[in-house]
C-alpha cells in the first residue's frame, strides 16, 4: 500500500493533508523557491494542529546547496529548534562545490538530529554521481532520499528512481517527488516500485481582501499573484491516497 507525504506550506495545508489521509507532512516555507526553513511559530502551530508525523525542511536559503559556515550554523540551530519542539524529523542536504555530497556537513546535521527521522532532500538531484551519493547518504545515517531522479519531474526521472529502488530499497527509502500528481502516480509507482511518494496537492484559494492595489508587487520585479494563497486540498490528497 502506498504512503503519501504531503509537502505543506503551513498548518492549514497540514490539516487538509491529514484529513485526506496523508501519512506524513513535510513543512516548508517558500515553496516556489524549493522550500526553506519555516518559522518557529509555524512549526509549533503545525505540531499543535495535526497528529500525523511532521518533518521540517532545514534550508537556510533558496538557490544552490553549497553553504557557508554561517549558513551551516544557522541550520544547526534550526535542527536544535526542531528537536526542542518535538518534530518527527528533519529534511536536509548539502553539496560541495564539485557536486559531491558534503559528507562533513551532513554528518554534523545527522548528529544534531539524533533521534529524529532524517530525509536527504532534492539537493540529491543536483549531485554529480547519484549512485555514489546514495551509498554515502546511507552510510551517513539518513532514512530517506527525496528525488525526482535528477530530472525536472519524477515521471521523467523514473529510470534513475527505479534503479535506485532496485539497488537500495533494503537500505533506505527512495521517495519520488516533484510533479507527482493524481494523473501520474500510478505509472510512477508501477515503474519504480517505490512505496512512498511526495507531493503538495495544492490549489489556489482567493484572498479575502476587498481593497487591492494591483500596481505593487511585494517581490519587486518578481511578479506573483498577491491575492491568492495555495493550500493543500483534502480532496486531492484523498483521491491520491485511495487511487490504486
Amino acid at each position: 500500500m502506498r504512503s503519501i507525504e504531503i509537502c505543506v506550506n503551513g498548518h492549514e495545508s497540514a490539516i487538509q493533508a491529514e484529513a485526506g489521509g496523508a501519512k506524513r507532512v513535510e513543512l516548508c516555507a517558500a515553496l516556489p523557491e524549493g522550500g526553506t526553513t519555516p518559522s518557529y511559530g509555524e512549526v509549533k502551530l503545525t505540531l499543535e494542529s495535526v497528529g500525523i508525523p511532521t518533518n521540517v525542511i532545514i534550508r537556510a536559503r533558496s538557490g544552490d546547496f553549497n553553504y557557508s559556515d554561517s549558513e551551516i550554523k544557522t541550520m544547526l540551530y534550526d535542527i536544535e529548534m526542531c528537536a526542542n519542539l518535538g518534530v518527527n524529523g528533519v529534511v536536509i542536504g548539502a553539496l560541495n562545490r564539485d557536486g559531491t555530497i558534503d559528507c562533513r556537513t551532513i554528518e554534523r546535521f545527522v548528529r544534531s538530529a539524533a533521534g529524529m527521522d532524517v530525509t536527504f532532500h532534492r539537493a540529491f538531484d543536483m549531485c554529480l554521481d547519484p549512485m555514489l551519493a546514495t551509498q554515502q547518504i546511507i552510510d551517513l545515517g539518513c532514512n530517506t532520499i527525496l528525488t525526482s531522479g535528477q530530472q525536472g519531474d519524477a515521471l521523467r526521472g523514473v529510470p534513475l528512481i527505479a534503479e535506485m529502488v532496485d539497488r537500495y530499497a533494503d537500505k533506505i527509502c527512495i521517495m519520488p517527488g516533484c510533479g507527482v500528481t493524481l494523473g501520474n502516480i500510478d505509472e510512477i509507482e508501477h515503474k519504480t516500485k517505490a512505496s512512498w511518494f511526495h507531493l503538495s496537492a495544492r490549489q489556489p484559494v482567493p484572498s479575502q481582501m476587498l481593497y487591492r492595489n494591483t500596481n505593487v508587487s511585494m517581490g519587486g520585479t518578481v511578479v506573483i499573484d498577491e491575492y491568492s494563497k495555495y493550500i493543500s486540498s483534502r480532496e486531492i490528497v484523498s483521491k491520491i491516497v485511495n487511487k490504486m
